[in-house]
């Protein structure tokens, strides 16, 4: 936090524009809590006058709340012990990064979140890590495992996806959205065709989309545009060309996509 100061100053305002702002009064509702009195008067003169009036005479209070859950996905596979070209910095560093930031601004922001990730080593054992809970606070226990977590083995998407998905499913909230996070194409050491888990990533992003699951992808590999595409679909995935933005990228991503 300390590293990335103004843009934590930045990501601040952003969420005090986006907070919601209480109680907001709409007027000429044809049914509400109380009588618009403006509204009413106008409705009056027209009888008297003998024109027909508008029959919308009422206000209604609607309280304004980011009805929202959302479970961010990081890919754990080995590759993001790689360092960054030109950089100190691996993969793992830079995603642990983003995630404190984005953490830190979900909690400014109210939005219940989670803080997951995955790797595989075969169809049979493929690993879900609990960083931070939804029902727990982004404090001493949810940063320590963060910041504890390791890169090791493979990138068995689809499997993550439906146990993250069928977390989120369960949630209260009206949206639900999933955000997957990875460096690379989904692949496993007992698999040959790599068409296969790619297909089978496609279909969790379906089968959760019909539990009211929404799934976004952020991937840091340059050449994903193709595949990421028909795994998520048209617009629903973002490439960081620039691994070193991941920091930046990632909160403000969050934002335009909840806005």
């Amino acid at each position: 936090m300390a590293a990335h100061k103004p843009l934590v100053s930045r990501l601040r305002r952003l969420i005090e524009a986006l907070q919601p702002q209480g109680v907001q009064r709409l007027r000429k509702q044809e049914e509400g809590d109380e009588v618009d009195l403006e509204a009413a008067i106008r409705a009056l003169v027209d009888l008297r006058t003998g024109a027909s009036p508008d029959t919308r005479i009422h206000r209604r209070n609607v309280r304004r709340t980011r009805d929202l859950a959302v479970l961010v996905l990081l890919d754990l596979s080995q590759s993001t012990n790689e360092r960054v070209r030109g950089r100190n910095e691996t993969v793992l560093e830079l995603t642990r990064e983003a995630a404190a930031l984005l953490a830190d601004a979900l909690a400014k922001l109210g939005d219940p979140f989670a803080i997951h990730g995955f790797a595989s080593d075969g169809r049979h054992e493929v690993e879900y890590r609990r960083f931070k809970d939804f029902d727990e606070p982004w404090a001493g226990n949810a940063r320590a495992r963060l910041a504890g977590m390791e890169g090791r083995l493979s990138t068995r998407m689809g499997t993550a996806m439906r146990h993250a998905g069928s977390l989120l499913a369960r949630r209260p909230q009206k949206k639900k959205l999933l955000i997957v996070l990875t460096d690379g194409a989904p692949a496993d050491i007992d698999v040959r065709d790599p068409q296969y888990l790619r297909a089978d990533a496609r279909k969790a992003v379906e089968d959760i989309a019909r539990a009211g699951v929404g799934a976004y992808c952020i991937s840091l590999d340059p050449g994903a545009d193709d595949y990421v595409s028909r795994i998520f679909g048209a617009n629903r995935h973002a490439v960081v060309d620039r691994v070193e933005r991941l920091p930046e990228r990632l909160p403000l991503l969050y934002l335009s996509l909840t806005r």
